[in-house]
């Protein structure tokens, strides 16, 4: 467990640069993401398993590409760079979707949004750990979480607000999320200022067989929990699905984004900056607890109190949980292996993320929503499980390796 935040220490101006170019790309993205559901299942006529396997292979792609981005990051020595491309193609991707007649451009431009997430996540994260001050990782992270959230609930109010004005015309939103995403490009270009690495640093094959033997057992058990987690936690697609169902109007539906991304946007920062004082396996465990109880009440209803409920349940999960496993990822890793170590934790987490879209598709359209959130229940409880033995055997975060920088 990282020492206790020093009060006479501050964030680098490059984390908050960071924190806000996430900030610009989420408002652009979620711009889009919030109507896109809708968009598919109403104006295009596709099914929802085939809304599961468009969003969990976008999102898998994502993370599977971070393995390679952040092994490159590790070898190369620079991380910034490769971050550029990646939010440089994201921002190329909006204007196919303001464009797409079919669904075969739309599922074009949503792999090129995520393949340009997948290529700047890792050595972003990275970057992120590098610049943060000793003793301070919980709190950059949650730092960069909370704005990147901030971004995710003003992309759907905005998205909500031109959809009521120009009459529920899907794709004149989706032109105005072009200028946000150019923005967010040209803050990393000028605001944000890589730290040197010492000029006699050797560099090696991070995926070398000896340098991944030094991503030991404590490392491992953050990933193999980060896939289960994963499993537990499908696309918030499934989210705006479930209370659009439930007959909340279309232009009304990026309010299940908002509700979901201010909480967790409130609640981000300080549960980081408390992972850096407190035991990382009592937040997830609570985290978790959270995540269980927004599944059962949205299995219950699609509607009303309990459904807004379980949706603000979703966020406050996330706000206990994301930026936690990201400071657990960092803090299990040699400094020089955290691109590889953050890609590894991703890949894994991308197959999941895959499996959990898919599969949640095929239970709603089988069976039904109930069942579909029935799932996240069993996936989440497996975790909750694993997390307390966890705690249980070692009464504490699994110790990090020594590290270097």
């Amino acid at each position: 467990m990282t020492p206790p935040t020093s009060p006479a220490k501050r964030l680098p101006a490059s984390i908050w640069a960071l924190g806000f170019v996430s900030l610009l790309m989420d408002v652009s993205s979620e711009m889009i993401h919030s109507l896109l559901p809708v968009f598919l299942v109403t104006t295009l006529g596709v099914s929802m398993l085939t809304v599961g396997l468009i969003e969990g292979a976008a999102e898998a792609t994502a993370l599977m590409l971070k393995v390679f981005s952040g092994v490159l990051s590790d070898w190369w020595g620079r991380r910034k760079p490769l971050a550029v491309l990646g939010y440089g193609l994201g921002a190329l991707s909006k204007p196919l979707f303001a464009i797409a007649p079919t669904v075969g451009l739309v599922v074009t431009a949503r792999l090129l949004d995520r393949v340009g997430k997948g290529i700047r996540g890792a050595p972003r994260d990275a970057l992120v750990a590098d610049l943060a001050p000793p003793g301070m990782r919980g709190a950059a992270f949650g730092l960069r979480q909370s704005l990147d959230t901030v971004g995710a609930f003003l992309g759907p109010l905005l998205a909500m607000g031109l959809m009521l004005l120009w009459a529920n015309d899907f794709r004149a939103v989706f032109w105005v999320a072009v200028i946000p995403a150019a923005l967010c490009v040209a803050l990393l270009l000028v605001g944000v200022r890589e730290p040197e690495r010492a000029a006699s640093a050797v560099r090696t094959n991070p995926i070398r067989r000896e340098n991944l033997r030094r991503l030991g057992g404590a490392y491992w058990w953050v990933v193999a929990l980060g896939a289960v987690f994963t499993l537990a936690r499908f696309s918030e697609a499934f989210l705006v699905l479930r209370v659009q169902q439930g007959g909340l109007p279309l232009a009304w539906t990026p309010l299940v984004l908002v509700l979901m991304n201010v909480v967790f946007a409130l609640g981000a920062y300080p549960l980081g900056k408390l992972a850096d004082s407190t035991r990382h396996t009592t937040l997830l465990a609570w985290g978790l607890v959270a995540l269980i109880a927004a599944d059962a009440l949205l299995a219950l209803s699609d509607r009303g109190a309990a459904a807004w409920l379980g949706i603000a349940l979703w966020g406050l999960h996330m706000a206990m949980t994301q930026g936690l496993l990201a400071t657990m990822v960092a803090d299990t890793a040699p400094a020089d292996l955290r691109g590889t170590a953050f890609g590894m934790f991703n890949l894994v987490s991308g197959v999941a993320l895959l499996v959990a879209s898919g599969l949640a598709g095929l239970l709603w359209d089988q069976l039904g929503a109930s069942a579909t959130f029935g799932a996240g229940i069993l996936f989440a409880t497996l975790a909750l499980a694993g997390v307390l033995v966890q705690s249980a055997r070692h009464g504490r975060t699994p110790k990090p390796p020594a590290t270097q920088g």
